[in-house]
Formats: structure tokens, sequence, C-alpha cells
């Protein structure tokens, strides 16, 4: 096998026109279009076809992450708009506990307009079912990754999760090249969304509805959940020639023990929803094995994958090694970060199919798409370029089947 890391991502570029890109989603959700390959065989399809071209019975894991109004809009006293973007906790570093802060906490955030905000405290002025609050930050480091800021409210009735969602607003990604509109906070969340804490959504979950997770049920097709809160990493370009090069993003993930239960004792295809969900699924097996070896220390190296020195398991092995290692712990669910670069020269252990939309040129979310149907992604790109599909977040669907 050739060194993934000497991969040269000018080799997962393409053309994107810029009218191919989705600003808004569709009305409605499952009338998107979608591309299925099946064994590098592609046809059209709409999404609410789903259940029928999935694979009876099978086992169907979504991410249940939330998306949090992460976005924050200061102004000082002298004019001068500071913009602070929540990226992850800091204190409390459990996601849970931070969103249950009442006075104070602290995240990592990227901040607008640094250069102005040299020291002391912002202040915004809000108003919850009737009551003033008054929301400060205060930043404490800052560094080339970020800064670290200590957001306090006057007001202990209130969470920071009801904060937050007074003060911010959703943060739609950055190529779509608009201002975050009302609509956002409706179309940027899937109906799955529960867990709060990401700051960008698993956008292969958009397309669903009710009635079509109905539709999947009656198909005789099991549901698992995952929570992996999308990071601002996802959309960091990929800048160095080779990928060798590129510092991947570390992201929080938990499965509940139920879920690796379900997934250990079926032999049925298991397909994800979303990238988001495959990096969740396919951590679980290098977490194995690194508890067999006795190296888990709570993250994923990134490029753990592809040391060939690792132990071979089979899947059911390493999901019983994590229901007995949170067994041991008296835990019901396994927390972890991920760094895994999933590229080319990977072998997947967990998936065996994947639903996502069309991906950014030259992005990691690709190098993860040709991963698991190698070089038929110029194909397919190419196919949907030329026959109407819509590109990026808010855009159509993929079903990839082996």
């Amino acid at each position: 096998m050739s060194n993934p890391k000497d991969i040269r991502i000018e080799q997962y570029d393409y053309p994107l026109p810029d009218e191919k890109i989705a600003r808004h989603p569709l009305a409605v959700r499952d009338e998107c279009k979608l591309l299925m390959c099946r064994n590098g065989v592609i046809s059209e399809h709409i999404f609410k076809d789903l259940p029928s071209l999935l694979p009876t019975p099978a086992t169907l894991v979504y991410n249940n992450t939330r998306v949090i109004n992460a976005r924050l809009r200061f102004t000082k006293a002298s004019g001068g708009k500071i913009e602070i973007f929540c990226l992850e906790p800091v204190s409390p570093a459990d996601y849970a506990t931070n969103f249950s802060s009442t006075d104070r906490c602290t995240w990592k955030c990227f901040v607008g307009n640094s250069k102005r905000w040299k020291e002391g405290k912002l202040a915004l002025s809000l108003i919850i079912d009737g009551k003033s609050v008054i929301l400060e930050a205060e930043r404490l480091t800052k560094d080339d990754r970020g800064s670290v800021v200590e957001l306090s409210w006057n007001n202990g009735s209130y969470t920071f999760a009801d904060i937050i969602s007074a003060a911010g607003e959703i943060p739609i990604p950055p190529y779509l090249n608009r201002e975050t509109e009302e609509s956002d906070s409706r179309d940027y969340q899937t109906v799955f969304s529960r867990i709060d804490g990401s700051v960008a959504a698993p956008t292969a979950g958009l397309h669903f509805t009710p009635e079509l997770l109905s539709e999947v049920d009656r198909h005789g097709i099991t549901r698992s959940e995952v929570t992996l809160h999308v990071g601002a990493g996802t959309f960091q370009p990929v800048k160095a020639e080779n990928i060798g090069g590129h510092d991947m993003h570390s992201e929080f993930i938990a499965v509940r023990r139920d879920t690796i239960d379900t997934l250990a004792n079926t032999s049925d295809p298991i397909i994800a929803v979303g990238t988001t969900s495959v990096r969740t699924l396919e951590s679980l097996y290098h977490i194995a094995v690194l508890i067999k070896e006795g190296k888990w220390n709570g993250e994923v190296p990134q490029w753990m994958p592809y040391d060939e020195n690792q132990p071979e398991i089979t899947r059911k092995e390493a999901l019983g090694i994590l229901m007995d290692y949170l067994d041991r712990l008296g835990e019901t669910t396994l927390y972890a970060s991920t760094r895994i670069i999933i590229a080319p020269g990977y072998t997947y252990r967990i998936v065996d199919g994947m639903i996502t939309n069309f991906h950014q040129p030259c992005s990691t979310l690709l190098l993860l798409v040709s991963a698991f149907i190698g070089d038929s992604w110029i194909d397919i790109y190419n196919y949907a370029l030329n026959h109407n599909f819509r590109f990026l977040s808010y855009g159509d669907a993929c079903l990839f089947l082996k």
C-alpha cells in the first residue's frame, strides 16, 4: 500500500461553478435528488425513495447532534464590531455540563475583528422571557488557533443553553456567501437533532423527514443514533500539497452502549448517514484496538488507521471490547475524541454503505468518500455536475453501496 500521507490534494480537485452551490434547501426536504452508486453503477432517484433503495434488513446510523447558535455579535462602546464564534467548551469541558452552567463558562473561540479587542470585557444586552440579562465576554488567552473566552451573565435563572439560544445565531457554512436568515434556524437542523454541541450541521441528515423515518421503519430497517459534535474544522481546507501536511481537527463523539450492542449483534449492512457518522463508527474500531493494546488515552490519533503494526481484529471483536470496557467502568456511554483522517488507502471496518452530500473540491470529506468508492468519485461528480444536481450543505444527496 502506498503511503496515504503522499496523496496530493490536487488529485481531488474539480471545477465547481458557483451556480451549482445550493444557497437554500428545497421546500420539502425529501424531494431532493438522490444519486445512487451501487457496484459502480450510477442511477438517479428522489431522496424519499431511500427506504426502497437500502438493503433490507439493514441498520441505519445517524448523528443526533444539534447545531448551536455559536455566532455571537458584540458592539464595543466605540462602535467597533466584534464577532465571537464558539467552537468547543473549555470549562466545564463536558458539553452537557457547560450548557447547564448558570453564571459563567469558558469556550475556545474564533474572534472576528480580533485586533479591535485588545483588552477589557465586551457586553451584550439581552431580553429573555421579558427579563433583562447582560452577557459579558472576556478574552483569557489568544494564539494562532484561536482564543479562550470566558462568557458570564448576571441572571442565574438561565443556563448557557438559554443564553446562547437568545444571544447567538446559527453559523451557516462560509461557502454559502450570505448572512444567516431566520429560516436557517429550522433548515440547518436535522429532524433528529437533540444533543447540543455542533457548529455545523451533519448535512446528509437534513434530507430526512418524520414521514421518511417512519417509512424506513416500515421497511424493517433498524435505526440507531450516535453523537459527533461537528467542529469548524470540517470547513478547513487542505492547504498542504500532500495530505500528510494537513493537521486534522479533533471532534467529540459519544456512543451509547446499547447502540454498540446493536451493531455488534447484527450481520446486516451498516449504513452511515453522513461523513460524521462514518467518522464516529470507524473510530469505534480504532478505539477498541487502542484499548486492546493498553494505549487508549481518550483520542484516536490522525494517522493511526494506517499503522501496519496494529493488530487485526474483527468488527464483532472490536465492538465487544468496547462493551467490556464500558462494563468495567460502570458506564453506559462511550465518550471520546477523534482526529482520524479517512483517505484512499483506508480500510473500512464498520461501515458498509453511506448517505452523503456532494462535497467541496480538495476537502477531507471528498477524501473520505474516495476511500470508500475509489476513483469512481470522478465519474460520479461529473455525472452530478452534468445532470443538474445541487452541491454542498443544502444540496442533493448520494447513496453509496458496495
